[in-house]
């Protein structure tokens, strides 16, 4: 009995020592790109917060949106003061969990599958999406890679008609984030 009671211990403390992880970044990386008739439009912002528990498979990630950055002036200021409304609606964030836990062995280097879950809110509008990427367990980190498209009407962002030929209603947004383990 007290054998099994020591091995039960044990198997309590390794499982949360490897399930109860968290791991952080602040430096993660999303980038958003749209193509229409007359112009490409694209931009980089390298000031993302994200966060995964391990536990609950919760992600969690936040972007600064005047952290975006333009090939042209004109168009980050037009992004911030037309479109997005960086002054009233500073971030984009999005809250959800991993719906296929079972598949991804973080334990383990190598690259999985990762479906989440959850809610994207951009310009002060939250839709639930689910989308697909890529978790890679490498070296003790956690990389996430993801590429979605959203749709601009969705989130209530107005193209005035005399650019309409300018921007496209539907925008590729592009994650790559690397997360160390938080001790």
């Amino acid at each position: 009995m007290k054998n099994l009671i020591k091995i039960a211990v044990i198997l309590f403390a390794l499982s949360n020592n490897v399930f109860a992880q968290k791991y952080i970044s602040k430096t993660g990386k999303v980038s958003f790109y749209s193509e229409a008739t007359m112009e490409k439009i694209e931009a980089h912002n390298n000031q993302m917060n994200a966060a995964i528990n391990l536990t609950t498979s919760d992600v969690v990630f936040k972007v600064l949106i005047k952290s975006f950055e333009f090939e042209k002036a004109l168009m980050q200021e037009h992004f911030n003061e037309n479109y997005l409304e960086s002054d009233k609606f500073p971030n984009a964030t999005y809250i959800g969990k991993i719906t296929n836990e079972s598949d991804i062995i973080y334990t383990k280097d190598g690259t999985y599958k990762a479906i989440t879950e959850g809610n994207l809110t951009i310009h002060g509008v939250t839709k639930k999406i689910t989308e697909t990427g890529t978790i890679q367990v490498k070296d003790g980190k956690i990389i996430i890679v993801a590429k979605f498209n959203i749709l601009l009407k969705d989130y209530n962002i107005k193209i005035p008609k005399n650019v309409a030929n300018n921007i496209s209603e539907t925008v590729q947004i592009s994650v790559n984030v690397t997360l160390d383990k938080v001790n």
